[in-house]
């Protein structure tokens, strides 16, 4: 492929390489220009532009030229000048966003439909007095100019007279790339304590910035920064207390001068969901924050979780680490779900969505959760009730002593709470063939159930509350809803519904016994169809 040779760009021409655009009229489609010159072939000025939403036509090379490379195939896209701009100062969005008034044209299309489909005019109460309330820039604590073009901070000591009691600052979606005009915005607004920058495609210069020092919240989700750069912005961030860095495509925690990540004396919580760390090592550098309460982690690729030995740190590692959120990664031993009791604060963990705890892939239900997590109280946002605990525990005795195995050393490393809370239960050394599944002994050997049929094709049916042995198979079970809920022509998908999750564990082992599926005295199965 042949490449565009270089051509200089005309002087009135304000578009420069790396300068983040926008569309003329369209907030929301921004790119970031890679190409300001000639197209063979056309005439005039072209601006090349690689968009971040993919919404182009090719990947920066036309008619076998190549101009410049786009992150995708069809992303990038030429356009004129006069289609793009290069967006606005600060201020100039505050009054684009405040001091804006409706049209007469925008305010008789404020309608609703009446029940004959007609259009009913509606008149708003108190927009004058709203509108004078925001347009007292003096007075106002918080500012939400999302997706409005802004490129630069202006004047700064125009920004602190204009909002000098301004608190919290959204600029999500903008046009903002560079820190020094971060630094210049937050030099300007001494009240600032939270400012999120989401979205905006920050610089890798991070280089004599000292303007976050009063900062307690700062999001930086989707702004292309690694962990290298936190490291450099750690010491102007004094008092921060949440740091959210989603969508970074972060792989490393690399600490700036030691083993373990040190400063952030204030940071309880710190949010790295969507990015692209699969090493628990990484997470463990973490561990000697010691005001650290809460650690996001969904949506990464972690494959194995374990605690560190004391003697790899200073501190007792993540001493005050109350909320984990693993959930939507990769983990599939249950020997990492065991090593969360070794935290010593943990009460509240979201791990759904990993091949170790989705019933629909293999994995165990809430009830197993919970009873091999001996100290959560929150599980996958879900509070655990004492009557909860309890039965999920024995619950989860009788299944493992329903289970054949080779010796009890086996049932020790498979199952590490079991003993703990055999004895704490008083529960026997006996077959559970020979009694319920359940938290309820009963001497006959059944358990009670109920049927609830959720199938749509089929009108709405009572529940029924049934009687079963627990040796009764879940094919045995499938048959007796038919004849239970007069169906013909219907094959049943069963589900055990477990209180206070949203999920239900499928009930596809048509050998299994009731107990051995989970199923216990007053359980509750779902019957849908296939």
């Amino acid at each position: 492929m042949q490449t565009s040779p270089h051509l200089e760009t005309p002087k009135q021409c304000d578009f420069k390489i790396g300068q983040r655009v926008h569309w003329v009229g369209d907030y929301r489609r921004i790119g970031t220009v890679k190409y300001v010159g000639q197209v063979e072939g056309y005439s005039g000025l072209w601006i090349g532009v690689d968009w971040d939403n993919c919404d182009g036509k090719h990947d920066g090379s036309v008619n076998g030229v190549r101009y410049f490379t786009a992150q995708f195939p069809n992303s990038a896209s030429f356009a004129r000048p006069h289609t793009l701009t290069t967006g606005v100062s600060l201020l100039q969005a505050l009054n684009i966003r405040y001091r804006t008034s409706s049209t007469k044209e925008e305010l008789d299309e404020m309608y609703v439909l009446s029940s004959s489909h007609k259009r009913v005019n509606v008149q708003l109460i108190g927009t004058e007095k709203i509108e004078d309330i925001l347009g007292r820039f003096e007075e106002l604590p918080g500012a939400s100019l999302s997706y409005l073009g802004v490129s630069s901070a202006g004047d700064r000591f125009e920004i602190s007279k204009t909002l000098p009691c301004l608190k919290e600052l959204d600029l999500t979606g903008n046009l903002l790339s560079e820190w020094q005009d971060i630094d210049t915005i937050c030099s300007g607004l001494p009240a600032l304590t939270a400012l999120n920058l989401t979205s905006n495609k920050m610089s890798s210069d991070v280089v004599g910035i000292s303007h976050l020092r009063n900062l307690r919240l700062l999001v930086l989700n989707n702004v292309s920064i690694s962990w290298s750069q936190v490291e450099v912005l750690k010491d102007s961030l004094q008092v921060i207390e949440e740091l959210h860095l989603m969508g970074n495509k972060i792989r490393e925690i690399t600490p700036a001068s030691s083993q373990f990540v040190q400063g952030f004396y204030s940071l309880r919580v710190l949010n790295l969901e969507d990015n692209y760390i699969a090493d628990w090592g990484e997470i463990l550098k973490l561990s000697q924050l010691k005001c650290l309460e809460q650690l996001h982690l969904n949506k990464n690729n972690l494959e194995h979780i374990w605690y560190p030995t004391t003697d790899e740190a200073q501190h007792k590692p993540f001493q005050n680490l109350r909320c984990l959120l693993i959930g939507g990664n990769k983990i599939e031993d249950l020997a990492s779900i065991d090593a969360l009791n070794s935290y010593p604060a943990l009460v509240d963990i979201r791990c759904s969505e990993n091949p170790a705890t989705d019933p629909n892939r293999g994995g165990i239900g809430r009830f197993a959760l919970i009873a091999r997590l001996a100290n959560v109280k929150i599980l996958n946002g879900s509070e655990i009730t004492p009557r909860e605990r309890k039965e999920s525990e024995i619950r989860y005795v009788r299944l493992v002593m329903s289970k054949p195995h080779q010796n009890l050393e086996e049932i020790k490393r498979l199952h590490p709470r079991f003993t703990e809370l055999k004895s704490f239960h008083g529960i026997e050394d006996e077959r559970p063939s020979n009694g319920p599944a359940g938290p309820q002994k009963m001497s006959s050997g059944l358990i009670t159930v109920t049927l609830k049929c959720i199938a749509p094709s089929i009108c709405e049916k009572a529940p029924i509350t049934k009687k079963l042995p627990s040796t009764t198979t879940v094919g045995k079970l499938k048959t007796l809803c038919l004849s239970f809920f007069k169906l013909k022509y219907f094959k049943p998908r069963l589900y055990l519904q477990e209180d206070g999750s949203p999920l239900h564990t499928l009930l596809d082992d048509d050998m299994a016994s009731l107990n051995d599926a989970g199923v216990c005295n007053q359980s509750t199965v779902l019957v849908d169809e296939e």
